[in-house]
């Protein structure tokens, strides 16, 4: 449900913060707050960017928290509301401050990655030892020097994870600080990958495969063969070397490594799916017992047992993960723990478990183990058993084979960790709380169902720093809309003033129509005889000549398959009027259009048109005309007579976003023409040619995916900077009044 505006009053006082930049954009971010997050998450939500709004570093934060924090509290839990907005806090209290920005514009992307809480406050943990230890007091003058390298970490965190695990990233900056924390500029040339030696370590830590590039893969692994399906959520063990965590699932979802590396001739795709095929198994067939009546030896036996139950259940149904489970299970050797001097429980039930998993080549000789594969395949041939009945053979294993030795505290570990396996949390219901239940994490608040929002969500798009050459993630964010409907007796009417120019372009229209079949002829195999050369080619005959066997002719379809987005540049300097003029580049644009829109809708292509204006970078506009299933009707001409103009161009992330819907289309040709009166250009931005090297780069882009992109310019300085973002796909219009007659021709150019 939208907001009232009584709504809007409330929540904007309950924004404790005084900067009048604030007002224009947040109704956009409560509507998005209060569509995604609980009542509860709104006001943590607010709560955070009063706090960020009262550290005294301006607008800026405030605006970052407010546009990237609902989108991270859906992703990774609505506690990094105040976890972020307390460590913004914190950090203003160092003499980092300045870092700030640079830390809030990035936790967005660096969350995504991330895709949990737990890690994200891995993350800001690893920020702060960052801090501390580039921090440097001047003995003698009681002054302290900020982190030089801080604003640099922050800004490329989230390029690193796209190419390290948690664990390479700590490994990474680790050698830095300890190498050049005495060293200011080196340490700079470290952080910002410009020395050989950071290029070197980040090249030594980049390994393994990374979940979250393949986290989609992943999730249709669990649809598609277990028809399963719940969250992912990585974890890793850079940020608890003590606790070990292992992969399990609850209530929240299912929990994986950040990284596996190849092992044992399996890569890191087949490990991550021998775990999914464990847990999914576990999923299906596993039945909660009481933990209460077991001892601890008891539990551990029962959870061996049931993983092997699962897993016998999980092969039968597809026998090809036995084959990877028995790479990965570690095979113990009979006599390798010293049962006079350490506790050989644990080494005892992985025998036994790799004796399950491999029943006819296990090769031990231990009369227990034998036994109890033996009895184990008895019981669960003959319909599967449950996880109570495996947990009484369980019980009986360990009361045939317990030990004194197994009180002792020197517990034999080797080859009897099955990493694949998941920790069992799952398996275990307890009456009265103990020490076990510590070991879980705590079940995030539950975020109950809500209203469906009204509205898209903004898409976030990368942008080319030219200066760095690196991508900054996830920095533009565009909003897109329908736009708003008019009068289309309007561009009826701007249709019958150029009505003379209308009969011409539908002469040339009948010229461009496609055929639906044309006939190819001089064929030896065809559908129909081609009766003019199967006659020559009879006189030839007769005559004693080599006959011409292509006698047949075929046919095949003519017609065009292209697919067109037109982008219109919508800033407010179309408002202007040329000199020479009687109108403003907004009245000519709607008249070029609606002349386009009649030659391509006579020509039959699939077509769209689009608007886009920008305010910052927190909001790129992209607007809704035309779509391609939409037909050129009144629908379409009315908001085409209601296009108005406004704000600035900021072209790339426009680009990007057109290039997603064109892209989707399944045609021969892909066009996106631009028409735009001037240079990209937006009010938070100093350097000019900051804009127009990422629209360059969103060419390049769109030009890989197989789009031809081509810019119709109004601005007569266009060739100051036209090439350097196109290369030679463009044409500068120098009399803009001759724009209705130069567009729909240009179109028809370059489609013929």
């Amino acid at each position: 449900m939208p907001l009232n505006p009584q709504q809007l009053e409330d929540y904007r006082a309950q924004l404790s913060c005084g900067f009048k930049e604030i007002d224009e954009f947040f109704p956009n971010y409560i509507k998005e707050a209060t569509a995604l997050l609980s009542p509860a998450g709104v006001d943590a939500y607010l709560a955070g960017a009063s706090l960020i709004c009262r550290i005294g570093r301006g607008v800026g934060p405030v605006l970052s928290y407010l546009e990237e924090m609902p989108d991270v509290a859906v992703e990774v839990g609505e506690g990094t509301l105040e976890l972020v907005a307390q460590t913004v806090w914190e950090m203003s209290r160092t003499p980092n401050g300045k870092s700030i920005p640079a830390f809030v514009q990035s936790i967005g992307a660096v969350a995504r990655r991330l895709g949990s809480e737990d890690l994200l406050r891995g993350y800001i943990r690893l920020v702060f030892d960052f801090m501390e230890r580039t921090t440097t007091s001047i003995h003698g003058f009681h002054a302290t020097l900020p982190s030089p390298s801080l604003p640099d970490f922050l800004e490329r965190a989230p390029d690193l994870l796209e190419t390290l695990s948690c664990g390479g990233m700590k490994n990474w900056v680790e050698y830095g600080i300890r190498n050049y924390a005495s060293h200011p500029e080196r340490q700079r040339d470290y952080f910002t990958l410009q020395s050989a030696d950071s290029r070197a370590v980040m090249q030594r830590e980049r390994h393994g495969t990374l979940f979250m590039d393949h986290e989609r893969q992943l999730d249709l692994y669990l649809r598609a063969l277990w028809q399963d399906h719940d969250q992912l959520v990585p974890y890793s063990t850079a940020f608890d070397e003590l606790r070990k965590p292992m992969p399990y699932y609850d209530d929240l979802g299912i929990r994986l490594p950040d990284v596996f590396d190849d092992l044992k001739g399996v890569s890191g795709m087949d490990r991550y799916r021998a775990v999914l095929g464990h847990v999914a198994a576990h999923r299906r067939w596993t039945t909660p017992i009481v933990a209460d009546n077991f001892s601890p030896f008891q539990r551990v036996a029962i959870e061996h047992l049931e993983d092997s139950r699962v897993e016998y259940l999980a092969m039968k149904e597809y026998p090809g993960l036995g084959a990877l489970w028995r790479c990965l299970h570690p095979r113990p050797e009979e006599d390798a723990c010293d049962t006079e001097k350490e506790s050989c429980i644990r080494h005892r039930l992985a025998m036994l478990s790799w004796a399950i998993l491999n029943p006819q080549d296990h090769g031990y000789r231990n009369e227990m183990v034998r036994e109890y594969c033996e009895r184990f395949h008895q019981i669960v041939a003959v319909d599967g058993s449950s996880t109570k009945a495996i947990a009484d053979l369980a019980i009986s294993f360990i009361a045939r084979t317990r030990l004194q030795s197994d009180q002792s505290p020197k517990i034999h570990f080797t080859d009897t960790e099955v990493d694949y396996r998941d920790d069992n949390r799952h398996m275990w219901r307890f009456i009265e709380e103990g020490d076990e239940e510590e070991m879980f994490d705590e079940e995030r608040k539950h975020n109950p169902d809500q209203e469906e929002r009204e509205g898209l969500p903004p898409r976030h798009y990368k942008e080319w720093d030219y200066r760095s050459k690196t991508y900054r993630p996830d920095w533009v964010s565009l909003y897109e809309h329908l736009h708003p409907s008019g009068d289309a007796g309007k561009i009826d009417r701007l249709l019958a003033k150029h009505d003379a120019l209308a009969k011409q372009l539908r002469r040339i229209l009948d010229l461009l129509k496609p055929q639906q079949f044309v006939r190819v002829r001089y064929q030896e195999e065809g559908s129909e005889l081609d009766l003019d050369v199967a006659i020559r080619s009879l006189i030839d005959f007769k005559g004693g000549a080599n006959p011409d066997p292509r006698i047949n002719m075929s046919h095949r379809h003519d017609g065009r398959d292209i697919a067109v987005l037109l982008l219109l540049d919508l800033s407010a300097s179309l408002n202007d009027i040329p000199e020479g003029c009687d109108q403003s580049v907004l009245e000519l644009s709607q008249e070029a259009v609606a002349l386009l829109g009649l030659a391509i809708d006579g020509l039959g292509d699939s077509f769209a048109i689009a608007g886009f204006s920008s305010n910052t970078r927190h909001e790129v506009r992209y607007q809704h005309i035309k779509g391609f299933s939409e037909k050129w009707d009144d629908t379409v001409k009315g908001r085409l007579a209601a296009m108005e103009a406004g704000y600035s161009t900021r072209m790339g992330g426009a680009l990007r976003h057109a290039a997603h819907y064109l892209g989707a289309r399944q045609a021969d040709k892909k066009l996106l023409l631009v028409l735009t009166d001037g240079e990209p250009s937006d009010i938070d931005v100093d350097d000019d040619r900051l804009l127009i090297e990422d629209a360059h780069k969103a060419v390049q882009e769109l030009d890989q995916d197989g789009i031809y992109t081509y810019c119709i310019n109004l601005d007569q300085r266009a060739d100051d900077y036209v090439a350097d973002i196109f290369g030679k796909q463009y044409s500068v219009i120098d009399r803009i009044d001759r724009l209705p007659e130069k567009l729909p021709k240009l179109f028809m150019a370059l489609t013929k």
